[in-house]
């Protein structure tokens, strides 16, 4: 039986080049596959039509926005998952799903080895193959970009040549990645950290500089999952989608950044992220509604962390899953209503309502029906200080008690 490679296809130069280009190398026959996770453009059809017209043996096309959105960046808002607390984790929480029907097709199709478009510098290749490891082991991966010396230059020629149905001969000057929960830009003249992005940059959010009148939205959440807007019922995908909409209008969610990639270079990266950013704004507002201090302290460490795994590629590993049942135990009472204004690039909340809420009026008012009895501070205070208070003493009896100069006075 011929061996098989099962190809992640996007259906662009690239990866269409490749198809012939891992038969030739290799001798496999390919198997295209292209997952949906609401990054628009091309009819999947379309793609999938393409794949065979290129060489491809089987084409596997899934339609995943449902199923991303719902077990990845649901996962993702509830951990408010931003990685250097900026990145929201965008092309990092694709990767998954997407390795996940490609290991489906390669079941499907007897398939030996899967196959990226990813290079040898970036973070992609570490999410694709260990996501392929940590769901079969068995699968072997390869990249015919880093381990088929599959250039650029090289696929114009080969499509060409080929006479391949796809453009060869526009270059755009970025690499972009994109999906339902936000886009990536990198390459071209973002590698000068001091240039300035330009306007042909941007796509899903408009220029925050003359925005439209503010939008402002009721978010209702339902343990940390947005459940409706305004008042009318939305799945996940709906929520992301039209605060996708209602937030870029208004330019939120517009992000430069020079980020730590796995592999130990910087790397500058413009994201648009409208819809996930507006929505862990509110998600992290009724938090702090809900949360216990302690609890919340202590899942903000466990955010990092989260984000962390997750951005190096580790969405099967055992401690990811692990931090997800804290997470989820979490969110048991994050349910209520979060009121934002959006605005020239910026979403802010202007109201909180839970049931659920530890906020106490009556122990936080200072008007009348004050129920907080204030006579017990003074002990409080007491007992909290008493451990610095015997430090200090220490401190003086041995002759290091704090040095006051003049200035300090």
């Amino acid at each position: 039986m011929t061996e098989r490679v099962v190809l992640a296809y996007s259906g662009g130069l690239d990866t269409s080049v490749a198809i012939g280009w891992i038969a030739e190398a290799t001798g496999a026959e390919v198997v295209a596959v292209a997952v949906d996770v609401g990054q628009g453009g091309e009819d999947m059809e379309m793609i999938r039509q393409r794949a065979l017209d290129c060489g491809a043996v089987e084409a596997y096309v899934a339609d995943a926005r449902d199923e991303f959105a719902d077990e990845y960046c649901m996962p993702a808002l509830k951990a408010n998952g931003l990685y250097l607390d900026r990145y929201p984790l965008v092309s990092a929480i694709s990767r998954p799903v997407i390795v996940k029907h490609m290991v489906r097709a390669a079941r499907q199709f007897g398939a030996q080895t899967v196959a990226h478009g990813c290079t040898g510098k970036g973070n992609d290749q570490v999410r694709f193959e260990v996501a392929t490891t940590s769901l079969a082991p068995d699968l072997k991966s390869i990249a015919p970009v880093r381990d088929l010396a599959l250039t650029r230059e090289k696929a114009i020629d080969y499509a060409e040549k080929h006479d391949l149905p796809i453009a060869t001969t526009k270059k755009n000057p970025f690499s972009i990645d994109q999906n339902v929960w936000g886009r990536a830009v990198e390459t071209g003249f973002l590698e000068d950290i001091w240039n300035e992005p330009t306007k042909d940059v941007y796509s899903y959010t408009d220029d925050p500089t003359f925005p439209p009148v503010a939008d402002e939205i009721v978010v209702t959440f339902a343990e940390g999952v947005p459940v409706a807007l305004d008042g009318v019922a939305v799945s996940p995908l709906q929520a992301i989608m039209e605060m996708n909409r209602r937030a870029g209008a208004q330019g939120v969610g517009r992000i430069d950044i020079v980020e730590d990639r796995l592999v130990g270079i910087k790397s500058r990266e413009v994201y648009e992220a409208p819809g996930a950013m507006a929505l862990i704004a509110a998600h992290q507002e009724l938090e702090n509604v809900t949360l216990e201090r302690e609890q919340a302290r202590f899942k903000k460490g466990v955010e990092q962390r989260w984000s962390e795994l997750v951005y190096d590629g580790m969405w099967f590993s055992p401690l990811k899953k692990n931090l997800d049942v804290f997470v989820d135990e979490t969110q048991k009472y994050v349910s209520g209503d979060i009121r934002m204004v959006m605005h020239g690039g910026r979403a802010t909340v202007t109201g909180r309502r839970s049931e659920a809420a530890l906020y106490d009026f009556n122990l936080a008012t200072y008007d009348e029906g004050d129920s907080f009895d204030q006579s017990h501070a003074k002990g409080f205070i007491e007992i909290y200080g008493l451990a610095a208070k015997q430090a200090a003493a220490r401190d003086e009896r041995f002759g290091n008690g704090p040095d006051f100069g003049v200035g300090d006075l």
